[in-house]
């Protein structure tokens, strides 16, 4: 069930697809974006956290394009609880080293204390580091 947001320009900015053999919602990011698109973004995503029952996220920013701190402390302040609420504890996010995306990343990372989250530069470390967390709620609900 796969779900992509785009901006008013028609462009794809959101990718989000369930993976039901991680149990994980598997978010990608890309282009420039606004504060109205990462809030109606990060909703989206949420809500299909909470559809499929999972506890984890794999969000990949590396095609993002520019900072996104115009949206931190709804991100951090507002976004962050709800996902929490909404099932959300562990959340991998994939950036480009240097890029001012990582800056906005790494700031994300520095101040959010609603679940556990780590950052990566290397999609198959954040992969594996989500693996022991959401195949672990699989062997804990079996």
């Amino acid at each position: 069930m796969r779900q992509e947001l785009k901006s008013p320009l028609g462009r794809t900015y959101l990718v989000i697809e369930p993976d039901p053999l991680n149990r994980w919602i598997d978010v990608n990011w890309m282009g420039y974006l606004t504060s109205q698109s990462i809030q109606a973004g990060a909703a989206a995503y949420t809500a299909a956290l909470a559809k499929w029952g999972y506890h984890a996220v794999l969000n990949d920013t590396r095609s993002v394009l520019g900072p996104w701190e115009h949206s931190m402390d709804w991100v951090v302040n507002t976004w962050a609880p709800e996902a929490a609420a909404a099932g959300l504890t562990h959340f991998a996010m994939v950036s480009t080293p240097e890029s001012m995306a990582d800056l906005s990343a790494i700031k994300f990372y520095q101040q959010l204390t609603a679940f556990k989250a780590e950052v990566f530069s290397d999609i198959e470390e954040a992969r594996s580091w989500l693996r022991q967390f959401s195949l672990g709620d699989k062997a804990s609900v079996a």
